[in-house]
């Protein structure tokens, strides 16, 4: 029977940045993951010459946040990051910046006047409620804003908040909006018993100050060669005690008197000291037998969505897609789309172009309707693209394992099973995407190095 230090089940981003880490502690690791290919939503692959990542991803706190340290403590390999770009919002008279300041916000003639100075005297507000400690993260957007805004203005709104959440502005917090525009840092946590009152006050006035100076695309980026490359460095780093078995499924991780014991695969047993899952949270239950029936019911809280991503190869460059970043389009069936071959060389043919647009799917109904009306819209967008296509591919992904609302749950690294651990971005509510997996990451060795399992 095969014994290691830590067996890390799925072998997603963020099983496998844990298994590199714990890996350069110097424990013998094994990574277990059901499918063919590593990375989970972190990767990419080709379609008909085109180069494709696993949906469009803006890689953020690259200055200070949990992926530069994890890249300057672990990573052999650093990928090259470029500076994303502007984000954008569509509408039929083109593009226009969306803004990052009240100054820019008040001239954003993409919404009526009247409305725009309403929703700046609301950012104002809660950014002043939240500088001076007022916890926002339990009041949704929609409740904060004025009850008297034009459609058009709640259209753009809410669209907002589907791609920082996944959910409407009924479910989606005030203070995720402000740390996704990059009004407040998400890494920022401000102790009031090691810091002088000056030092509080001038972090109060320096958050207050980005209602004037605030970038949103500040510490953000896309990785030359697209996202596999970033999976490239986390593989190309894994010391050599850490094994990776794909293609095969773990069935039961065992556990006996509330201590995990090891996992039991389809072809053996495997005993560990400790067990860190980063499939799921939700389906631990199906996994573990010795779990409280309210931790049970806790995780069958967790709210999920899934998206549709339309990729596009187009036959030529298309003027309306020449920039770099992202845009928005907000009317009816919004979407999130980036030109990613823009970026970079080796995406698309020379000559060519790739765009992919994302959609939240309304789950009540079928994945080819949410296509055909995902089409109609990029089409409503931007009516020269038909003309242009050459390749089409979709993607439907959970982009994050839970999503931050209200009311719904987010779980802790640490499990009722001793030496059981979870890691992913249901177990985080800061960020999104790979950031949000690299606090979890962060997270988890810190209890781990607490329980003394790490130096």
């Amino acid at each position: 029977m095969n014994r290691y230090d830590v067996i890390v089940v799925g072998g997603g981003i963020s099983g496998l940045m844990t298994a590199l880490a714990i890996g350069k502690h110097g424990k013998r690791v094994l990574v277990v993951e059901e499918q063919s290919l590593l990375g989970g939503n972190c990767n990419s692959y080709m379609v008909d010459g085109f180069q494709v990542d696993t949906g469009p991803h803006a890689i953020t706190g690259l200055i200070q946040g949990p992926l530069r340290q994890i890249i300057n403590e672990y990573l052999d390999y650093t990928p090259v990051f470029l500076t994303y770009g502007t984000y954008f919002v569509r509408t039929s008279k083109g593009i226009t910046k969306i803004p990052s300041t009240i100054a820019e916000f008040v001239g954003f003639d993409v919404l009526p006047r009247r409305d725009r100075l309403m929703i700046s005297q609301a950012i104002t507000k809660a950014l002043t409620l939240t500088s001076f400690g007022v916890d926002t993260s339990l009041q949704s957007v929609y409740d904060f804003l004025p009850g008297n805004l034009s459609s058009q203005s709640i259209e753009f709104t809410d669209a907002i908040c589907y791609f920082l959440t996944g959910r409407s502005m009924r479910e989606t917090s005030v203070h995720r909006v402000l740390a996704g525009s990059n009004f407040v840092d998400d890494e920022m946590k401000e102790d009031a018993n090691h810091s002088t009152l000056t030092e509080q006050l001038t972090s109060r006035i320096t958050r207050l100050s980005r209602l004037a100076t605030n970038r949103v695309s500040k510490s953000q980026a896309y990785v030359r060669g697209g996202l596999k490359s970033f999976l490239n460095a986390v593989i190309y780093s894994m010391p050599k005690n850490v094994e990776i078995r794909t293609n095969q499924r773990v069935n039961k991780i065992l556990s006996s008197g509330g201590i995990v014991m090891g996992v039991e695969t389809d072809d053996e047993l495997v005993t560990c000291d400790v067990v860190v899952y980063s499939g799921f949270a939700k389906q631990l239950p199906s996994l573990v037998n010795e779990l409280p029936e309210q931790y049970v019911s806790n995780l069958g809280r967790i709210t999920q969505t899934k998206s549709l991503t339309v990729w596009l190869g187009l036959s030529h460059e298309m003027p309306e897609f020449n920039y770099i970043g992202s845009e928005i389009w907000f009317q009816k069936h919004a979407y999130w789309a980036m030109p990613i071959s823009n970026y970079t060389d080796g995406l698309a043919p020379k000559g060519k172009q790739l765009v992919g647009f994302t959609f939240v799917v309304d789950e009540t109904k079928t994945i080819e309707s949410e296509k055909r009306k995902a089409m109609d819209t990029i089409i409503e967008a931007v009516p020269r693209v038909e003309q242009s296509i050459e390749m089409e591919h979709y993607q439907i992904a959970t982009p994050e394992k839970a999503s931050v609302t209200i009311n719904g749950y987010i779980a802790e690294n640490r499990t009722p099973v001793k030496n059981l651990y979870l890691v992913g971005t249901d177990t985080d509510r800061r960020s999104m995407g790979l950031t949000r997996a690299g606090f979890s990451v962060l997270n988890l060795l810190k209890l781990l190095k607490n329980d003394g399992y790490l130096k």
